[in-house]
């Protein structure tokens, strides 16, 4: 197993002001989306959009959510799987993370800012909301592409009209002396996309489809990285890849990141334009969040890839 430094791994530029449907670099920016998901799995963007300021507000709100007391940190709880706090793992000593279900709407932010802070944090709860604004504004280019670059984008609206966004704020701290340098194990997302962002501290390590693992640069304060999960491989019909990756820290620095998962609240099929005699149908329609059940039992968490067990044909 080696490192891949990848020359075709697309760094795509979604600045430009004429990326609008129908237009020519909208296009060819759906074929590279494609190109990178089946190749790889995940690209990097740049989105010039995405002001600095924002940027710098969002990690300084993030050290002052990490610096408060482990009790208070741990009221982070949702019904939903995989949503509230995860940190205090004897495995995982550099790791801790919390979530805001439904963080694109001002209640859902509101909601997790007010349990942090009763008293109230209306820095940390504008800059966060405005971060997952922007977030799921990237979210939904990409989705488009993706729906448009499979020549169903018939269908995109009402997939993204029954999405939901859960934030998930993570730090991974600098390892001391002789402590293991794991920031989090390796996993593939459960979602159908999730957008990356982070401070100038790498440590994501994606695996390739050979099992290679290229470790991915995206430090500079207006790039993401786009990660397929698996609802997006079932729904692609396994043309698209949900890749394995896992973070590694080095260094002395901290590393602060935000993850924006797309969950729907429906069933998503495969759509029936993806089945063919070369791709025969994969996966049965299923609920996402029916997944996100699955995989917190014995059986979804340790199989190979819960999302076959799960719903696979």
């Amino acid at each position: 197993m080696g490192y891949e430094s990848s020359p075709n791994l697309p760094l795509l530029d979604f600045s430009t002001e004429d990326l609008k449907p129908g237009t020519d670099s909208w296009l060819l920016a759906c074929q590279k989306v494609k190109q990178a998901l089946e190749e790889y799995g995940f690209f990097v963007i740049e989105y010039s959009k995405f002001p600095l300021e924002l940027h710098n507000q969002v990690f300084s709100v993030l050290k002052e959510l990490f610096d408060l007391p482990t009790e208070t940190k741990m009221k982070n709880r949702y019904e939903k799987p995989l949503n509230g706090y995860v940190g205090q793992i004897a495995a995982l000593p550099l790791h801790e993370s919390m979530g805001i279900d439904n963080a694109t709407t001002l209640e859902g932010t509101q909601f997790f800012t007010n349990l942090m802070w009763p008293q109230g944090n209306d820095r940390f709860c504008e800059y966060i909301y405005k971060y997952a604004k922007v977030a799921a504004e990237v979210d939904q280019m990409v989705t488009k592409m993706i729906f448009e670059s499979y020549a169903v984008g018939k269908y995109c609206d009402a997939y993204i009209d029954t999405t939901t966004y859960l934030l998930r704020l993570l730090k991974n701290r600098a390892p001391r002396e002789n402590e293991p340098n794991l920031g989090f194990i390796t996993h593939t997302d459960k979602s159908f996309t999730t957008i990356l962002h982070q401070n100038q501290v790498n440590a994501l390590e994606v695996e390739t489809r050979d099992g290679n693992r290229i470790n991915v640069d995206f430090s500079s304060p207006s790039s993401f990285v786009v990660i397929a999960g698996d609802a997006l491989m079932a729904w692609s019909n396994n043309r698209v890849l949900s890749p394995s990756h896992k973070v590694v820290m080095s260094g002395k620095i901290d590393r602060y990141s935000l993850g924006i998962f797309s969950f729907n609240n429906g069933t998503i099929q495969v759509p029936e334009e993806l089945v063919d005699d070369k791709h025969p149908l994969k996966y049965k329609p299923f609920e996402h969040l029916g997944l996100l059940r699955f995989y917190r039992t014995d059986e979804g968490y340790k199989s190979k890839c819960p999302i076959k067990a799960y719903c696979g044909v």
